[in-house]
């Protein structure tokens, strides 16, 4: 009778196992929330998006929970950053956990920018990972999504292709609306507690102040010389990632008398959350 409970218990497993693939479900699996808007901008509800590390997390130091691993395990494809420290410290095992799921990094596809952080810290992989907040680097995201979707469900692609347009069109218009906004600026120079608009400013001819030194709080000294900096540039805004701790920041703008502002850019609502980042840093810059 002692052997019939372990046997009852595998039965339920295999049961629930063959229940959940056999519902009609279609799982991709994304590292960050914004990967998800592309998918689901292409794919509409074809495919359930399993995010490993979801709104609201640091994504270099994230670790995952068993529902997201379970997810992952019936996942058909995974979309990595490419230069996230999560990804280093997690994604092989990830690959361990579901051999058969296709490979997606859309880094390999990004020109990259050297991170600060090279040698260590979060960025360890010496790469800057925040490309997708550029409307410039989202379009390469959607094309790269876009051969995804095909690929995995080639029966949808002309629907699919009809949603990439529709999608190519939207990343143009906020592309366009970013170089109108930010190219009348008179200031080129902006402050930001946690270096993540690295590409927004080399896409558009901005300059990106990081309060962060090597990705760790800054000294006196450091806080000092950011202060003097954002006085020689006539910064009137610090941005802050909603993610991180805005002490210094604060620190700074009270010296200095300007605003601290708080951003998204992990958000699952990436046009709103990047228009928002786009008109924020014009109204800083005027």
């Amino acid at each position: 009778m002692k052997r019939l409970f372990p046997l009852l218990a595998l039965l339920i497993l295999l049961s629930c196992n063959r229940n959940s693939s056999e519902n009609g479900v279609r799982i991709i699996t994304v590292s960050i929330a914004p990967f998800k808007y592309f998918v689901e901008a292409i794919a509409g509800d074809d495919f359930k998006v399993n995010i490993m590390v979801p709104p609201g997390s640091n994504p270099h130091i994230y670790e995952p929970i068993p529902d997201q691993i379970n997810k992952l395990r019936k996942s058909e494809a995974f979309i990595s950053n490419g230069f996230l420290g999560f990804e280093m410290a997690w994604l092989d095992r990830f690959y361990e956990i579901n051999k058969t799921m296709v490979k997606l990094s859309i880094g390999d596809k990004i020109v990259p920018i050297a991170s600060d952080h090279e040698g260590g810290g979060e960025h360890a992989e010496g790469a800057d990972p925040h490309y997708w907040i550029s409307p410039k680097s989202s379009a390469i995201i959607a094309s790269s999504v876009n051969d995804l979707l095909c690929k995995l469900n080639p029966t949808a692609k002309e629907k699919y292709q009809v949603s990439y347009s529709k999608l190519l069109a939207e990343i143009n218009a906020i592309d366009l609306k970013a170089e109108s906004l930010l190219s009348e600026a008179p200031g080129r120079v902006f402050m930001i507690y946690h270096p993540n608009l690295a590409y927004l400013a080399r896409d558009y001819g901005l300059t990106e102040i990081p309060v962060e030194f090597e990705g760790k709080e800054p000294t006196l000294s450091r806080m000092k010389e950011l202060i003097d900096l954002a006085r020689r540039n006539n910064i009137k805004t610090i941005f802050v990632q909603k993610e991180y701790d805005d002490k210094n920041a604060k620190a700074i703008a009270h010296e200095i008398g300007a605003d601290v502002e708080v951003i998204d850019p992990l958000s699952e609502k990436w046009p709103e959350s990047t228009m928002l980042i786009i008109n924020l840093l014009h109204r800083s810059l005027m």
